[in-house]
Protein backbone atom coordinates (compact mmCIF):
# COMPACT_ATOMS: atom_id res chain seq x y z
CA UNK A 1 0.00 0.00 0.00
CA UNK A 2 1.29 3.62 -0.98
CA UNK A 3 1.75 5.96 1.66
CA UNK A 4 -1.43 8.74 1.69
CA UNK A 5 -1.03 12.62 2.69
CA UNK A 6 -3.03 15.19 3.46
CA UNK A 7 -1.67 19.12 3.05
CA UNK A 8 -2.75 21.97 5.44
CA UNK A 9 -2.71 25.26 4.04
CA UNK A 10 -2.91 28.15 6.36
CA UNK A 11 -3.86 32.07 5.22
CA UNK A 12 -4.99 35.02 6.33
CA UNK A 13 -8.53 35.93 6.43
CA UNK A 14 -9.69 39.30 5.09
CA UNK A 15 -13.15 38.07 3.42
CA UNK A 16 -13.18 34.43 4.55
CA UNK A 17 -13.97 32.64 7.74
CA UNK A 18 -11.94 29.80 6.91
CA UNK A 19 -8.01 30.38 7.94
CA UNK A 20 -7.06 26.67 7.61
CA UNK A 21 -7.86 24.32 3.98
CA UNK A 22 -7.00 20.50 4.29
CA UNK A 23 -6.18 18.91 0.79
CA UNK A 24 -5.74 15.40 -0.26
CA UNK A 25 -2.59 14.80 -2.03
CA UNK A 26 -2.39 13.16 -5.47
CA UNK A 27 1.26 12.24 -5.10
CA UNK A 28 1.50 11.16 -9.13
CA UNK A 29 -0.34 13.84 -11.01
CA UNK A 30 1.37 16.64 -8.38
CA UNK A 31 -2.49 17.43 -6.93
CA UNK A 32 -4.38 18.83 -3.89
CA UNK A 33 -7.84 18.16 -3.74
CA UNK A 34 -9.98 20.37 -0.92
CA UNK A 35 -11.37 18.08 1.71
CA UNK A 36 -12.34 20.12 4.63
CA UNK A 37 -11.64 23.81 5.69
CA UNK A 38 -11.22 24.64 9.77
CA UNK A 39 -13.18 28.53 11.40
CA UNK A 40 -10.10 30.27 12.30
CA UNK A 41 -9.19 34.04 12.06
CA UNK A 42 -5.66 34.86 10.17
CA UNK A 43 -3.96 31.26 10.64
CA UNK A 44 -1.34 32.87 9.34
CA UNK A 45 1.31 29.88 10.14
CA UNK A 46 0.55 26.08 11.41
CA UNK A 47 2.86 23.47 13.12
CA UNK A 48 2.88 19.69 13.97
CA UNK A 49 3.97 18.14 16.87
CA UNK A 50 6.63 15.60 16.10
CA UNK A 51 4.75 12.80 17.09
CA UNK A 52 2.46 13.38 14.10
CA UNK A 53 -0.85 13.87 16.74
CA UNK A 54 -1.38 17.63 17.04
CA UNK A 55 -1.77 20.24 14.43
CA UNK A 56 -1.36 24.15 15.95
CA UNK A 57 -1.90 27.62 14.60
CA UNK A 58 -1.27 31.19 14.96
CA UNK A 59 -4.91 33.44 15.29
CA UNK A 60 -5.60 36.42 16.17
CA UNK A 61 -6.32 35.72 19.66
CA UNK A 62 -3.48 33.90 20.61
CA UNK A 63 -2.94 29.87 19.30
CA UNK A 64 -5.49 27.18 18.83
CA UNK A 65 -5.00 23.33 18.71
CA UNK A 66 -6.11 20.45 16.86
CA UNK A 67 -6.23 16.73 16.86
CA UNK A 68 -5.27 15.15 13.47
CA UNK A 69 -7.81 12.82 13.01
CA UNK A 70 -6.69 9.54 11.21
CA UNK A 71 -8.28 11.37 7.57
CA UNK A 72 -6.66 14.16 7.94
CA UNK A 73 -9.22 16.14 9.09
CA UNK A 74 -8.81 17.98 11.95
CA UNK A 75 -10.56 18.00 15.89
CA UNK A 76 -10.56 21.15 17.14
CA UNK A 77 -9.17 21.22 20.99
CA UNK A 78 -8.92 24.49 22.79
CA UNK A 79 -7.10 27.97 22.17
CA UNK A 80 -4.89 30.07 24.11
CA UNK A 81 -3.42 33.50 24.99
CA UNK A 82 -0.09 34.73 24.82
CA UNK A 83 -0.67 37.81 26.62
CA UNK A 84 0.23 40.42 23.34
CA UNK A 85 0.15 41.56 19.95
CA UNK A 86 -0.47 38.22 17.26
CA UNK A 87 2.53 35.91 16.00
CA UNK A 88 3.95 34.97 13.09
CA UNK A 89 5.36 31.84 13.69
CA UNK A 90 5.21 28.66 16.28
CA UNK A 91 6.70 25.68 17.09
CA UNK A 92 7.52 22.59 19.83
CA UNK A 93 10.46 21.28 21.28
CA UNK A 94 10.96 17.14 20.53
CA UNK A 95 8.87 16.09 23.48
CA UNK A 96 6.19 17.82 22.35
CA UNK A 97 5.40 19.61 25.71
CA UNK A 98 6.38 23.12 25.09
CA UNK A 99 5.27 25.38 22.40
CA UNK A 100 7.17 28.45 21.49
CA UNK A 101 5.61 31.28 19.90
CA UNK A 102 7.34 34.32 17.81
CA UNK A 103 5.65 37.88 17.74
CA UNK A 104 7.13 39.89 14.84
CA UNK A 105 5.17 43.21 16.09
CA UNK A 106 6.02 43.24 19.51
CA UNK A 107 9.38 40.97 19.76
CA UNK A 108 8.09 38.77 22.20
CA UNK A 109 8.99 35.22 22.29
CA UNK A 110 6.24 33.08 24.19
CA UNK A 111 6.17 29.65 25.76
CA UNK A 112 2.93 27.44 26.62
CA UNK A 113 3.08 24.52 28.48
CA UNK A 114 1.39 21.34 26.60
CA UNK A 115 -0.90 18.78 28.27
CA UNK A 116 -0.30 14.84 27.05
CA UNK A 117 -3.36 15.00 25.23
CA UNK A 118 -2.62 18.41 23.39
CA UNK A 119 -4.68 21.10 25.06
CA UNK A 120 -2.65 24.27 26.82
CA UNK A 121 -1.07 24.60 29.76
CA UNK A 122 -0.18 27.66 30.99
CA UNK A 123 1.95 30.39 29.88
CA UNK A 124 5.97 29.14 31.11
CA UNK A 125 7.70 32.22 30.22
CA UNK A 126 7.55 35.64 28.14
CA UNK A 127 10.78 37.09 26.69
CA UNK A 128 10.53 40.42 25.14
CA UNK A 129 13.79 41.52 22.96
CA UNK A 130 14.98 44.94 23.14
CA UNK A 131 17.16 47.09 21.14
CA UNK A 132 17.61 49.40 17.63
CA UNK A 133 18.27 47.54 14.41
CA UNK A 134 20.43 49.38 12.08
CA UNK A 135 17.24 50.08 9.27
CA UNK A 136 15.54 53.04 9.38
CA UNK A 137 12.03 51.75 7.97
CA UNK A 138 10.28 48.73 9.28
CA UNK A 139 12.90 47.11 10.36
CA UNK A 140 14.61 49.26 13.54
CA UNK A 141 13.35 47.66 15.99
CA UNK A 142 12.77 43.67 17.20
CA UNK A 143 10.84 41.70 15.06
CA UNK A 144 11.17 38.02 16.29
CA UNK A 145 10.49 36.02 12.90
CA UNK A 146 11.09 32.24 13.76
CA UNK A 147 11.44 29.97 16.86
CA UNK A 148 12.95 26.26 16.42
CA UNK A 149 14.86 24.17 18.76
CA UNK A 150 18.28 22.77 17.81
CA UNK A 151 17.29 18.74 17.17
CA UNK A 152 18.82 17.62 20.31
CA UNK A 153 15.90 19.39 21.82
CA UNK A 154 18.78 21.44 24.50
CA UNK A 155 18.24 25.41 22.24
CA UNK A 156 15.89 27.60 21.46
CA UNK A 157 16.81 29.82 18.66
CA UNK A 158 14.75 32.63 17.81
CA UNK A 159 15.79 34.82 14.79
CA UNK A 160 14.91 38.63 14.99
CA UNK A 161 14.52 39.97 11.51
CA UNK A 162 14.68 43.80 13.01
CA UNK A 163 17.88 43.69 15.04
CA UNK A 164 19.72 41.22 12.72
CA UNK A 165 20.62 38.05 14.46
CA UNK A 166 19.71 34.75 16.58
CA UNK A 167 19.11 34.27 20.31
CA UNK A 168 20.19 31.05 21.68
CA UNK A 169 18.61 30.13 24.00
CA UNK A 170 19.08 27.21 26.63
CA UNK A 171 15.58 25.39 27.52
CA UNK A 172 14.31 23.99 31.34
CA UNK A 173 12.22 21.83 30.41
CA UNK A 174 11.23 21.32 33.67
CA UNK A 175 9.87 24.78 34.62
CA UNK A 176 9.51 26.18 30.49
CA UNK A 177 11.93 28.94 31.51
CA UNK A 178 14.61 30.16 28.71
CA UNK A 179 17.96 31.33 29.45
CA UNK A 180 20.39 33.28 27.05
CA UNK A 181 23.65 31.56 26.42
CA UNK A 182 24.71 33.13 22.46
CA UNK A 183 23.69 35.50 19.79
CA UNK A 184 24.66 34.32 16.46
CA UNK A 185 24.90 37.71 14.26
CA UNK A 186 23.81 38.04 10.86
CA UNK A 187 25.51 40.61 7.93
CA UNK A 188 23.75 43.97 9.04
CA UNK A 189 20.69 44.57 7.57
CA UNK A 190 20.14 41.61 6.05
CA UNK A 191 17.17 40.76 8.64
CA UNK A 192 17.71 37.10 9.48
CA UNK A 193 13.51 35.49 8.76
CA UNK A 194 13.59 31.91 9.02
CA UNK A 195 15.70 28.69 10.08
CA UNK A 196 15.95 25.18 9.68
CA UNK A 197 18.54 22.15 11.04
CA UNK A 198 19.59 18.99 8.81
CA UNK A 199 18.28 15.66 9.12
CA UNK A 200 21.50 14.94 11.85
CA UNK A 201 21.23 18.37 13.50
CA UNK A 202 24.87 19.54 12.81
CA UNK A 203 24.13 21.82 10.45
CA UNK A 204 21.36 24.70 10.66
CA UNK A 205 20.26 27.40 7.69
CA UNK A 206 19.15 30.63 8.41
CA UNK A 207 17.17 32.74 5.18
CA UNK A 208 17.59 36.64 5.00
CA UNK A 209 14.94 38.13 4.07
CA UNK A 210 16.60 41.69 3.04
CA UNK A 211 20.24 40.35 2.07
CA UNK A 212 18.50 37.28 0.02
CA UNK A 213 20.69 35.15 1.06
CA UNK A 214 21.19 31.50 3.70
CA UNK A 215 23.87 30.93 6.02
CA UNK A 216 24.69 27.79 6.92
CA UNK A 217 26.34 26.86 9.98
CA UNK A 218 28.11 24.01 11.44
CA UNK A 219 26.28 23.64 14.86
CA UNK A 220 27.85 21.46 18.41
CA UNK A 221 27.08 21.78 21.64
CA UNK A 222 30.39 21.55 24.03
CA UNK A 223 29.61 20.79 27.24
CA UNK A 224 26.40 23.16 27.75
CA UNK A 225 27.78 25.65 25.61
CA UNK A 226 26.33 25.77 21.81
CA UNK A 227 28.90 26.74 18.73
CA UNK A 228 27.69 27.85 15.93
CA UNK A 229 30.38 28.35 12.87
CA UNK A 230 29.46 30.30 9.93
CA UNK A 231 30.52 27.72 6.89
CA UNK A 232 28.93 29.07 4.17
CA UNK A 233 26.52 32.19 2.60
CA UNK A 234 24.66 31.80 -0.51
CA UNK A 235 22.43 33.78 -2.61
CA UNK A 236 18.53 32.65 -3.35
CA UNK A 237 18.60 34.62 -6.17
CA UNK A 238 20.01 34.54 -9.74
CA UNK A 239 22.51 37.09 -11.28
CA UNK A 240 19.73 38.63 -13.13
CA UNK A 241 16.80 39.25 -11.10
CA UNK A 242 14.19 41.76 -10.35
CA UNK A 243 14.84 44.53 -7.80
CA UNK A 244 13.42 45.19 -4.29
CA UNK A 245 13.48 41.10 -3.60
CA UNK A 246 12.49 39.69 -0.24
CA UNK A 247 13.43 36.13 0.90
CA UNK A 248 10.27 34.34 2.20
CA UNK A 249 10.37 30.63 2.63
CA UNK A 250 12.81 28.26 4.01
CA UNK A 251 11.60 24.46 3.21
CA UNK A 252 12.97 20.98 3.36
CA UNK A 253 12.46 17.97 1.27
CA UNK A 254 10.96 15.09 2.96
CA UNK A 255 13.95 12.87 3.12
CA UNK A 256 16.37 16.30 3.77
CA UNK A 257 18.17 15.75 1.04
CA UNK A 258 16.69 19.67 -0.62
CA UNK A 259 16.19 22.76 0.86
CA UNK A 260 14.21 25.58 -0.63
CA UNK A 261 13.37 29.04 -0.80
CA UNK A 262 11.22 31.65 -2.38
CA UNK A 263 12.02 35.13 -3.50
CA UNK A 264 9.39 37.56 -3.15
CA UNK A 265 9.40 40.39 -5.80
CA UNK A 266 11.36 38.15 -8.35
CA UNK A 267 8.55 35.90 -7.50
CA UNK A 268 10.74 33.04 -8.17
CA UNK A 269 11.94 29.76 -6.21
CA UNK A 270 15.17 28.84 -5.03
CA UNK A 271 16.18 24.87 -4.97
CA UNK A 272 19.67 23.46 -3.13
CA UNK A 273 20.94 20.30 -2.77
CA UNK A 274 22.18 19.61 0.55
CA UNK A 275 25.98 17.94 0.95
CA UNK A 276 25.34 15.45 4.01
CA UNK A 277 28.77 15.54 5.02
CA UNK A 278 30.04 19.43 4.89
CA UNK A 279 26.10 20.41 4.78
CA UNK A 280 27.08 22.81 2.41
CA UNK A 281 24.43 24.20 -0.50
CA UNK A 282 24.54 23.61 -4.56
CA UNK A 283 22.48 25.48 -6.06
CA UNK A 284 20.30 23.25 -8.88
CA UNK A 285 17.76 26.60 -9.85
CA UNK A 286 15.99 29.51 -9.37
CA UNK A 287 12.98 29.85 -11.75
CA UNK A 288 9.64 31.56 -11.81
CA UNK A 289 6.45 30.65 -9.89
CA UNK A 290 3.93 31.90 -12.11
CA UNK A 291 2.21 33.88 -9.18
CA UNK A 292 3.13 37.08 -7.07
CA UNK A 293 4.47 37.09 -3.75
CA UNK A 294 5.44 33.61 -3.10
CA UNK A 295 5.31 33.51 0.90
CA UNK A 296 5.80 29.60 1.12
CA UNK A 297 6.83 26.86 -1.37
CA UNK A 298 7.45 23.41 -1.10
CA UNK A 299 8.27 20.01 -2.52
CA UNK A 300 5.72 17.35 -2.52
CA UNK A 301 7.28 14.34 -0.73
CA UNK A 302 8.28 11.92 -4.01
CA UNK A 303 10.16 15.16 -4.48
CA UNK A 304 8.74 14.93 -8.08
CA UNK A 305 6.04 18.01 -7.85
CA UNK A 306 6.73 21.61 -6.03
CA UNK A 307 3.88 24.11 -5.00
CA UNK A 308 4.51 27.77 -4.54
CA UNK A 309 1.73 30.02 -2.11
CA UNK A 310 1.30 33.12 -3.87
CA UNK A 311 0.31 35.59 -1.40
CA UNK A 312 -0.30 38.90 -3.49
CA UNK A 313 -2.11 36.63 -6.48
CA UNK A 314 -4.07 34.53 -4.30
CA UNK A 315 -2.74 31.14 -5.71
CA UNK A 316 -1.49 27.91 -5.61
CA UNK A 317 0.36 27.36 -8.54
CA UNK A 318 2.01 23.63 -8.89
CA UNK A 319 5.10 22.65 -11.01
CA UNK A 320 6.83 19.14 -11.96
CA UNK A 321 10.50 18.87 -10.70
CA UNK A 322 12.94 17.59 -12.48
CA UNK A 323 16.32 17.90 -9.98
CA UNK A 324 18.62 16.19 -12.53
CA UNK A 325 17.62 19.18 -15.44
CA UNK A 326 17.15 21.70 -12.97
CA UNK A 327 14.19 23.02 -14.28
CA UNK A 328 10.24 22.74 -13.48
CA UNK A 329 7.47 23.10 -15.28
CA UNK A 330 3.56 23.75 -14.91
CA UNK A 331 1.75 20.80 -14.72
CA UNK A 332 -1.68 21.80 -14.02
CA UNK A 333 -4.35 24.83 -13.51
CA UNK A 334 -4.07 26.98 -10.22
CA UNK A 335 -5.69 27.19 -7.44
CA UNK A 336 -7.60 30.29 -6.34
CA UNK A 337 -6.60 30.63 -2.52
CA UNK A 338 -6.80 34.26 -0.39
CA UNK A 339 -4.07 35.25 1.17
CA UNK A 340 -1.90 31.87 1.25
CA UNK A 341 0.71 31.68 3.67
CA UNK A 342 1.96 28.33 4.64
CA UNK A 343 2.04 24.54 3.75
CA UNK A 344 2.28 21.72 5.48
CA UNK A 345 2.67 18.02 3.99
CA UNK A 346 1.40 15.23 6.93
CA UNK A 347 1.60 11.53 6.36
CA UNK A 348 -1.58 9.42 7.40
CA UNK A 349 -1.60 6.27 9.25
CA UNK A 350 -2.17 2.85 7.11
Amino acid sequence: MSDKYVAYVSTYTYGDDYGIRVYDVDLEQGKLTEKDKVQITNSSYVTITHNRKYLYSITDFGVEGYKILDDGTLDFLGKASINGMRGCYLSTDYNDKLLFVAGYHDGKITVLRLENDGTFGGITDEIFHKGWGNMAERSFRPHVSCVKMTRDNKYLCAADLGMDYTDVYEVNHTTGKLKLVDIIHSDQESAPRHIKFSKSGRFMYIVHELGNTIDVYDYSDNNGNPEFERIQQICTLNEYHASGSAASALSLSNDYRYLLSSNAGDNSVVMFKIDDNSGELSKLFCLPVSGDYPKDVALFPDNKHLVSLNHESNTMTFFSVDTEKGLIVMNQKEIKVDKPNCIIFHKLPR
